[in-house]
């Protein structure tokens, strides 16, 4: 529940006249019932004391409770003097007043004379009533005239810009009925080599006599899901600026900052928090306002490239320096914007290999990218935005190792660090360890333990594109499409080395001719509505068919929710969002995937989302 705020002048000038209430009404000494208050003439007003700490508290209400707003800040110590004397001049001016306009007989019961000093029990309320009035109306003017109010916020805060938004979701899993758990030639193909990468090498032999990590493919599932991103915006001046974000999430994935409720152990326990941004930026460009940047990042933060799901998951996080910028060539027209950086995306372990006393060579992974596009204003409804863009991706490939026997799940080979961690799947993998057929493996039945890389290379060229119109005053019309071609895919090559989820290339039941795999995805959505959604009764909807092969681009960094995450699926994803305020909006999406080589695998998923922003 909400409570007014009040200005802080007007809640001293309430404390200070509740005080003085209480003040007058404190009696030192029980007078006889029989005797009437105004009988007894008013003491005269105390001379000004110091001011008293809290330490040392005094016996006057009004005083302690000046000296707790000097304490607070509110008031200085010179300030609550003057108040102070003031209040008690005021005091006693109002009961010389009362006393001037009272009788003078002499006490019937104490017989004590006229002007006798003695103590009062009651004030009129209307003596109070002007007290408390003349009290308010010197601290409201005092406080107009020193700017008492914006003393209360400390200059440093009106640098930060404090931002979040919640997510609540639920969510619903069906796969197909021709989805197969276990093929009759194949096995199980739907291994998930992340879970391999991530932990233990899996013993491939043919006397361990057990499976993989395997994904769910026929199993449905539902579950209730949540995501708060919060952070802060730092302005740090001469166009310097920095932000911090953290992030919820079931683990360290770059794409998901989802966190399932129940997930992991249960039972109501806690859940973890990641650092999702943290960033500088210098802004060295113009400032006239006229819509021309020139910008440089360094740190974590969000994408800088124009482009959509297929390519880099919207929740994705890039590492590294980054720089983008904006020129205008028609004023009001046609403008051009670029964008570029170097982002490393592995880091070999400082101490690799770490248990042997001989280390092996790094393979550090960076990406390398820039875009360049057009914005035009074609007309007052038209507007196209359009842009190109290359990404390389250097020493992504795996690489067979050093032939070598592992006795145990311990043993390390000198390449088992350019297998991906954190990736979802989709992509062709192959073997990195060279592991020779001897008597110490029972002649390739035993101790076969494997990591897995992937097959291809990547350098992507991708053309993105939005067309808007705006030609209606409530509905926005917008269609946009992306299509990118890995051009570092090698198809004979890939299935040379090629063991993968239902493509096998290199086996012993099967030729590389078998192997199926592509480079190539595209997308095309049409939105309507008003993305926005800026008030309440804003909504929009969307509907949109993608296809990605499976080697077109890397499955750790595209879309995360498409028929479970990752790459070689093709189908239909149909959504709509409705606001409830400017702040909260509901909304719906059905995905509809479907494997495009390989084994059936179809998965159909329904989320309901409520989304809040602050």
């Amino acid at each position: 529940m909400s409570m007014p705020i009040r200005h802080p002048l007007a809640i001293v000038a309430s404390l200070v006249g509740t005080a003085a209430t209480l003040h007058a009404q404190e009696p030192a000494e029980i007078l006889p019932p029989d005797v009437p208050a105004d009988a007894i003439p008013l003491p005269e007003a105390p001379a000004p004391g110091p001011v008293q700490s809290a330490a040392t508290p005094s016996t006057n209400v009004t005083v302690n409770l000046i000296s707790r707003l000097v304490q607070k800040g509110i008031l200085s110590a010179e300030e609550a003097q003057v108040l102070i004397a003031q209040a008690e001049q005021d005091a006693a001016n109002a009961q010389a007043a009362a006393a001037a306009a009272a009788p003078q007989p002499l006490d019937p019961i104490t017989g004590a004379p006229q002007g006798q000093e003695t103590r009062v029990a009651y004030i009129p309320e209307t003596v109070k009533n002007q007290m408390r009035d003349q009290i308010r109306q010197e601290l409201m003017a005092q406080a107009r005239e020193e700017d008492w109010g914006t003393r209360q916020i400390p200059e440093w805060t009106e640098k930060f810009r404090l931002f979040g938004d919640f997510r609540g979701r639920y969510e619903e899993i069906s796969f197909g009925d021709r989805n197969l758990a276990i093929d009759p030639i194949l096995g199980a193909p739907f291994t998930n080599y992340n879970a391999i990468n991530s932990g233990s090498p899996y013993n491939a032999g043919n006397s361990a006599r057990n499976f993989p990590p395997l994904y769910n493919v026929d199993q449905d599932r539902d579950r209730a899901r949540i995501r708060l991103r919060a952070g802060a915006e730092i302005m740090l001046g001469d166009g310097f600026d920095a932000g911090i974000r953290l992030a919820t999430g079931e683990n360290n994935s770059p794409v998901s900052p989802n966190q399932t409720l129940g997930a992991g152990s249960g039972n109501f326990s806690k859940y973890a928090i990641w650092l999702d941004r943290a960033f500088l930026s210098w802004d060295m460009g113009p400032r006239n306002g006229d819509g021309e940047e020139l910008t440089f990042l360094i740190g974590r933060f969000d994408n800088p490239f124009f482009s959509s799901e297929i390519q880099w998951d919207d929740d994705l996080g890039f590492d590294g320096l980054a720089a983008r910028g904006r020129v205008n060539l028609i004023d009001g027209k046609l403008s051009t914007f670029f964008s570029g950086g170097i982002f490393p995306v592995y880091n070999t372990d400082f101490n690799f290999s770490s248990n042997q006393p001989q280390k092996f060579d790094s393979n550090d992974r960076w990406l390398y990218g820039a875009q360049v596009g057009i914005d035009w204003k074609i007309n007052d409804d038209w507007k196209l935005k359009t842009a190109i863009s290359y990404y390389d991706f250097k020493n992504v490939t795996g690489k067979l190792s050093t032939p070598f026997v592992p006795l145990s799940s311990s043993d390390e080979g000198d390449t088992d660090n350019t297998r991906i961690i954190g990736g979802q799947r989709g992509n062709t993998r192959m073997p990195l360890r060279d592991i020779p057929p001897t008597a110490a493996n029972n002649f390739g039945n035993d101790n076969q333990w494997q990591y897995y890389g992937l097959a291809s290379e990547f350098r992507n060229l991708t053309l993105t594109s939005r067309l808007d119109y705006d030609g209606y005053e409530n509905v926005k019309f917008s269609l946009l499409g992306e299509i990118t071609k890995n051009l570092g895919f090698d198809e004979s090559d890939v299935a040379d080395r090629a063991f993968s989820s239902g493509r096998p290339g290199r086996t012993l039941l099967n030729s590389p001719d078998d192997f199926e795999g592509g480079d190539l995805a595209w997308n095309i959505s049409l939105q309507a509505g008003k993305p926005a959604m800026d008030k309440k009764g804003d909504w929009v909807a969307s509907l949109g068919y993608r296809y990605v092969e499976s080697d077109a681009v890397l499955d750790g960094f595209t879309d995360s929710d498409f028929g479970g995450g990752g790459t070689n699926l093709k189908g239909f994803t149909l959504g709509g969002a409705y606001a409830l305020s400017p702040n909260v909006r509901i909304g719906a999406r059905w995905m509809s995937a479907d494997e495009i080589d390989g084994p059936p695998l179809s998965t159909d998923t329904l989320q309901f989302d409520i989304n809040a922003r602050f």
